[in-house]
């Protein structure tokens, strides 16, 4: 089965803070809250941005890039991304169109 859905992706990185806490665990949470289908937090092994800065992971401290993927309704992704506003340190956000397949679950025999 297959539905049409939107990919909404976040870039950030490690030491992107709101306050005392970390952005990348905040839309998380707020995509928790929100209750949308579901959000993925990815560490990068190597990033730049606009900055050209190269984040990677130092011995002495981490700066990666993060990225966050969230899949759910058009509606629902662009309302969620209006209420991200407040927070600085999210250096882009995308969308686009996928295609959700879910397997059977119970293969014909």
């Amino acid at each position: 089965m297959t539905k049409q859905m939107m990919l909404l992706r976040i870039y950030t990185d490690e030491r992107a803070y709101s306050g005392d806490r970390k952005v990348f665990e905040l839309v998380a949470e707020r995509a928790r809250d929100a209750q949308l289908a579901g959000a993925t937090v990815v560490e990068a092994m190597l990033g730049f941005g606009r900055s050209a800065h190269m984040h990677r992971r130092h011995i002495l401290e981490s700066e990666r890039s993060i990225l966050i993927e969230i899949v759910d309704e058009d509606s629902n992704l662009r309302t969620f991304m209006a209420g991200l506003r407040d927070l600085s340190g999210i250096g882009l956000m995308t969308l686009e169109k996928v295609e959700v397949v879910t397997p059977a679950e119970d293969p014909p025999e």
